[in-house]
Parts: C-alpha cells; sequence; structure tokens
C-alpha cells in the first residue's frame, strides 16, 4: 500500500461555520475539495501519530464515499487507531461519548444536521476535539487559515474498509475498529437514568408514546433502547431506519417538518407522548397529547425536575442557555441557587462552562438540549430525562407543564425564520438594525419602551475569549425581548432569525396562544427591523 501526496491548491470557500463546514453535496463532490478541508484538519489539530480518531455520519448521501476517503487521508498521516460506526452510522451525541471513553484526540461528523440530504441535498463535516465537543473557534480558525494555503493532501492507495462487519482490520499502519454504533451510547444513558422505572410506566400498558426518527440517524439508538431495551412495543418508532435522502423529508423537529408526529399527538386516540429527532440525532422535539413543549421550557423542566433523575440526583452546578434561548430556566436557577450562563449559539460554546464543572445542563431553543455527559447536544437523552420525570411524578406531560408555569412563571416565546433569503439584503438588514442600536434606548412602541439595545458580545468565564457580533438584542422594561441574527447552519441564501419573548406571571393568562400573546412584539419587530422591506418576504418560512 503506497502512501500518495497530491497536489492541490486552496478553495476560496472552506470556512467553517458555527458547526463545521457545509455545502450542498455537488461541492463536496468536485475534485480534491474533501480532501482539502480534511487534510487542513489533519494539519491543525496536533501530532496525530499513534492517536485514536472517532468517525461517522448520519447516514447520508455521499456519508459512505467521504468514509472511506477519509480512512485513507487517516492512515497515511499516521493516525494509529480509528474508531468508526458500522455502515458508517455514529450520531453526534454517540461519536461524543466514545471521545470521551476511548480517550481519542478527537473525532470527525459527516453530517449537515437538520439539512436535507440525498444527491442535491446537503453534506458536512465537522471536527471534535479531545473533550467530545465541537472544535472551538481557535481551532476552527486554524483550520479555515490552513485550507487558504493547503497545496498537498496525502492519502493511502488501498481497497475500501469493510464497514459493515465488526472487528479490527489494517489498512496500512492502522488499525481500523468498526465498532457497534450505539453500545457505548447506550451504557452511558443507562448509567443516568432509571431504566427499571421507565420500563414500568411503559409495562403499566396506560402509557403510550410516539418517536419519529425522521429516517435519520437516531433511528438504530431508538429502536435498541426504546423497543429493544426498555420494552416499548414494535412500532413505537417510526422512520426508524437511516436514508440518504430522510425519505425525502427535512430532518428537522419542529411543528413543520415533523408534521406526522404532530398529526399523531394532536389526532385521534392520541399518544401520551411524542418526540422527533433531527438528522444527527441530536436535536429533540417533545409532545404531549396535544401539547407541545417549547425547546426553551423543555430545558426548565429538565433543570427544575433534574434531582428526580439519577444522574442528576445530587443537584446542578449551574446552567446554561444560548442568548436566543427565552429566559425561562433563569427563574428555575434563580430559585434554586444557582448560577445561569448565556452564551452566544453554537454548542461549542458551552464546552468549557462544561469542562470547568461551571454547568450541569445546557440548551438552545433550537431544539437542542444536553448535560455534563458528553460535549455535545442529546436528542435521545432529552427523551430519556423526560420519560424518567413522568414514570416519577405520574403526571402528563402538559400537568407538568402547567404546573412549572405556576411556580415560575410562563416565557412566551416563538421563533420566526426567513430562510433561504438573498444574502445582501439579509447583511443590509443586519446592519441597519447595528446602526440604529444606539437610538433606541427609551424609544416608546406601542406599550413597550426600549430598556437596552445591543449587539450580543461573549466574555468566556472560563478562558477570557470574547465572542462579538453574536445577534442584535432589543429589551424591554417589562422583560421582553426581540433578538435577530443570521444562521450559520443553512447553505443556500441566509436564513434570517427573529426571536420574541414576554413573560407572563398570571396564571390566569397563560392559555393564550403564543402568536397571540407575542402579537404585538411581531408587529414591533416588522417596525424596527423591516424585514418585509428589505427581504420581500410577507411572512416567515417556518414558525415555531
Amino acid at each position: 500500500m503506497n502512501i500518495h501526496k497530491v497536489s492541490t491548491t486552496p478553495l476560496s470557500d472552506q470556512k467553517p461555520g458555527t458547526s463545521g463546514l457545509r455545502k450542498a453535496v455537488r461541492v463536496f463532490q468536485q475534485p480534491h475539495y474533501l480532501e482539502n478541508f480534511i487534510q487542513s484538519i489533519f494539519d491543525s489539530v496536533g501530532d496525530l501519530r499513534g492517536q485514536t480518531l472517532v468517525l461517522g455520519g448520519d447516514g447520508r448521501y455521499y456519508n459512505r464515499q467521504a468514509i472511506q476517503i477519509i480512512l485513507k487521508m487517516a492512515s497515511a498521516n499516521g493516525i494509529g487507531r480509528i474508531k468508526v460506526g458500522q455502515q458508517g452510522i455514529l450520531s453526534t451525541p454517540a461519536t461524543s461519548a466514545i471521545i470521551r471513553k476511548y480517550q481519542a484526540i478527537g473525532g470527525i461528523i459527516l453530517s449537515a444536521s437538520h439539512n436535507p440530504g440525498g444527491p442535491n441535498g446537503d453534506f458536512g463535516v465537522k471536527y471534535n476535539i479531545s473533550n467530545g465537543g465541537p472544535a472551538p473557534e481557535k481551532v476552527t480558525e486554524a483550520i479555515y487559515d490552513r485550507t487558504k494555503v493547503i497545496d498537498n493532501y496525502q492519502i493511502l492507495e488501498a481497497p475500501d474498509v469493510d464497514l459493515e462487519t465488526l472487528g479490527e482490520s489494517h489498512l496500512g499502519k492502522t488499525v481500523v475498529e468498526v465498532i457497534d454504533s450505539v453500545q457505548d451510547y447506550e451504557e452511558l444513558m443507562k448509567s443516568l437514568f432509571d431504566f427499571e422505572r421507565i420500563q414500568q410506566l411503559l409495562a403499566k400498558g396506560n402509557f403510550r408514546f410516539s418517536i419519529d426518527a425522521l429516517h435519520a440517524v437516531a433511528g438504530p439508538y431508538a429502536h435498541t433502547i426504546f423497543e429493544q431495551r426498555l420494552g416499548a412495543p414494535v412500532g413505537t418508532v417510526q422512520n426508524g431506519t437511516p436514508l440518504e435522502d430522510f425519505g425525502g423529508g427535512h430532518p428537522d423537529p419542529n411543528l413543520v417538518y415533523a408534521h406526522e408526529l404532530v398529526d399523531i399527538l394532536y389526532g385521534d386516540n392520541a399518544p401520551d407522548f411524542g418526540a422527533a429527532f433531527d438528522g444527527d440525532g441530536d436535536r429533540n422535539m417533545i409532545l404531549g397529547h396535544k401539547f407541545f413543549v417549547t425547546p426553551s421550557d423543555s430545558l426548565a423542566v429538565l433543570a427544575a425536575n433534574a434531582k428526580l433523575v439519577p444522574g442528576y440526583s445530587e443537584g446542578l452546578a449551574g446552567v446554561a442557555r444560548s442568548m436566543p434561548t427565552s429566559q425561562a430556566v433563569d427563574r428555575v436557577a434563580a430559585q434554586i441557587g444557582i448560577e445561569s450562563y448565556e452564551t452566544p449559539t453554537g454548542w461549542k460554546f458551552f464546552g468549557n462552562l462544561l469542562d470547568a464543572g461551571k454547568a450541569t445542563l445546557c440548551g438552545e431553543e433550537s431544539f437542542g438540549t444536553g448535560s455534563n455527559h458528553i460535549r455535545e447536544k442529546d436528542g435521545l437523552w432529552a427523551v430519556l430525562f423526560w420519560l424518567n420525570i413522568i414514570a416519577v411524578r405520574q403526571q402528563s406531560v402538559e400537568q407538568i407543564v402547567r404546573e412549572h408555569w405556576q411556580t415560575y412563571g410562563r416565557n412566551y416565546y416563538s421563533r420566526h425564520d426567513y430562510e433561504e433569503i438573498e444574502t445582501g439584503p439579509a447583511n443590509t438588514l443586519i446592519e441597519r438594525l447595528r446602526s440604529l442600536l444606539p437610538t433606541l434606548k427609551g424609544k416608546q412602541f406601542g406599550n413597550y419602551e426600549v430598556e437596552y439595545s445591543d449587539d450580543f458580545s461573549y466574555t468566556d468565564p472560563v478562558d477570557g475569549s470574547i465572542s462579538e457580533k453574536q445577534g442584535v438584542r432589543i429589551g424591554f422594561t417589562d422583560g421582553s425581548r426581540i433578538v435577530v441574527r443570521l444562521s450559520g447552519t443553512g447553505t443556500q441564501g441566509a436564513t434570517l432569525r427573529v426571536y420574541l419573548e414576554s413573560y407572563e406571571q398570571d396564571p390566569a393568562k397563560h392559555d393564550l396562544e403564543p402568536q397571540q400573546a407575542l402579537a404585538s412584539l411581531i408587529t414591533i419587530a416588522q417596525e424596527i427591523a423591516q424585514i418585509r422591506e428589505l427581504t420581500g418576504r410577507e411572512q416567515p418560512t417556518v414558525i415555531t
């Protein structure tokens, strides 16, 4: 087997976003495109010789081909052992768990998360560091800097590796270990949750639930844990076989793209609990019987009930949320006497807090929840947490959430997404908003008076690093907020996200429909940001 040193030239569009490098499949299929980026990772993360690397993906189109290329490049770059998921399948949470368990130098995750798949869909590459979390900005910047000057990559000339059969083989001097994709992750979940109590809940026969894996990577994990391990009836997990195009669907667990599950939970003879996961298994949507739990409320409920779960029975060190996420968890933290940290969007910002022991639970409004058990958000973990709480409290999802509101008040919350708008107008809108910020304090918009307006900047309390321009915030004297930012997870045009939040303490006013409760803020957001005038969009693409 010969190692080839292949000459190449830099490509101009390989700057990683908040979750790695995401592009259309056809972009990654260009000559040298994937290879350039992978070699840039290997060149930027330290001495790889003899180290262990974890490798897998969400099963989307181009996953298998990319894995074979990466295996041969990893061998050529001297990596000692590669743990790769059977059939190339590894969820993002499982990858993080395996990196941590086996003290690997890091892992490469092949996913574009909740973006569509297939030949005309998206693909992505993300590097996770030795703590199991996404590479921080200093690492992604080093990778990007390397892509701008790269002139060669190394690859082993060798047959493709058999990814179907568990066990070890050699690729040059590198040991390739094809591992059970679920086993290590299942063991970790069993150490955190009361599986016996959840089994008892399911065995009674009066609690029914439905899981939609959206034909993505969470399917095999859900089948194994919920049906085979915990005894849920076969068929509880729907769309559980990963498909390269996710069955033609959009693997994004929200009320629009997981509409099949929503129809079930809001239909006749609806089950008691429902959940959906995204492409790489790190996001979750929680539903009760004809009841939707916002991701922000979900994080707050988990924090308030953490001591009911074995893995968190001794309490929480602290909690953390992304800045656009509602302030519901802050109220829980204040009442139980722990710190609540507000970070920029992107799970990598939680890593330092978790490593330093400052936070135990973390969450994002974009359907992501997790804890210090790994360094990624974790969809199945969140569902097991909810099932454990339900098993202990013997209440419905709606009862649990409504009691939470009575105790802490309700944070009415919604996110309006304007997807695939032209980049130029999107940037113009944000820059215009930034120019207005110094003038807004004290201004009156209907019954709302602006208390503060800024472009969120974050100073990491652990290492002192500063992240600027993380989203425009407009806060009002009654605690309401409007947040506007551009998302870094799309591959076409820009996605403008508008976040709206209003706090209501009075239980008599906890039954409003969120869009109704937030109607005045929606009007104010349009007035200030001039979304319709600058983007041409009359309505959001998705409302959650």
